[in-house]
């Protein structure tokens, strides 16, 4: 388990993260969110050790942060920011290195050696030095010597950063995997990882928590939940048509992709209008579809809307 009480921590004058809670249990994965400066790293510092709190108790299995240290850093694989690695070495010296400081010997650290190197396509890298390779394949090793020890907690920050779209997807099926019995937290700026593969997401801004909810409840707050799109061709009549029903609060108009958008009045359907709509005018959408609601969407107003706090 992963638990922040009231997390403080300050840089001189301004409170980098204020009173921060949470809590994540066993099979889940919780994704920290947040715009840049949100406090989201600083976060996960002090709940991994590596920044002392200045207020507030960190507690990784149980084991209090800062005075059960090494019984907590036992319990948990962190890959922190940017991923630091020492570049002199082999990627295969590496890891032999942290299984042994982790205290993995004989037949328990072959096994997760080779298992770690399969599940992250490390094969090719091993007799390369950590600097000479690319920004993704770091992040692979960063994430390889963070999950080597096979520990009950991860901390991982942006852990998908640098890598190409096939190997995010490989990324977020393996931390799916992995969280059926660890406790997780994932701090990233893809978006689009979250829903597809944590459980639960907290939005931090100017290190206050704005939001402690489910992904699908979080992108229920859009307003574009309900909303109508659809790409045609020839469908300007149909747009100004659209606008005039009772049903409509706006339509929008993607100007690099031509992507029609209709907007519900709130509590108002309108799928089958739309449709209607389209089939009188002999319309033919190449695609149609009813949106759930956009994730980007609840994320920048939340973050617009918290006021800039003057600082005493």
């Amino acid at each position: 388990m992963i638990e922040a009480e009231s997390l403080l921590r300050r840089f001189g004058a301004r409170r980098a993260v204020e009173a921060v809670s949470l809590r994540v249990q066993p099979g889940q994965i919780l994704g920290l969110l947040g715009p840049n400066g949100a406090g989201k790293t600083t976060t996960l510092r002090m709940l991994a050790g590596v920044l002392e709190p200045d207020a507030g108790v960190a507690r990784i299995c149980g084991h209090d942060v800062q005075r059960q240290s090494l019984a907590a850093r036992r319990a948990l694989g962190y890959l922190p920011e940017g991923a630091p690695l020492y570049g002199e070495m082999s990627v295969h010296a590496l890891l032999l290195f942290v299984a042994r400081v982790r205290g993995l010997r004989r037949a328990r650290l072959a096994q997760r050696y080779d298992e770690v190197v399969q599940v992250l396509d490390l094969e090719p890298l091993l007799a390369q030095r950590i600097d000479t390779l690319s920004k993704g394949q770091r992040r692979r090793v960063g994430l390889a010597q963070a999950i080597l020890h096979d520990p009950p907690v991860l901390i991982l920050d942006e852990p998908t950063d640098g890598l190409d779209p096939g190997q995010q997807a490989g990324v977020r099926t393996l931390l799916r995997s992995l969280a059926r019995q660890r406790a997780i937290i994932v701090s990233t700026h893809q978006l689009e990882d979250v829903p597809q593969m944590c459980h639960r997401l907290v939005l931090l801004v100017r290190g206050r928590v704005l939001a402690d909810t489910t992904p699908a409840a979080f992108i229920a707050r859009s307003r574009y939940r309900g909303a109508v799109s659809f790409c045609a061709a020839a469908a300007g009549p149909v747009r100004a048509a659209l606008g005039l029903l009772p049903e409509v609060d706006t339509v929008e108009i993607d100007p690099l992709s031509g992507r029609v958008t209709v907007l519900p009045k709130p509590g108002r359907e309108l799928l089958s209008r739309v449709q209607a709509l389209l089939v009188n005018y002999h319309v033919q959408p190449s695609e149609l579809m009813l949106e759930a609601g956009r994730m980007e969407d609840v994320f920048r107003s939340l973050a617009d809307a918290e006021p800039v706090e003057q600082t005493p």
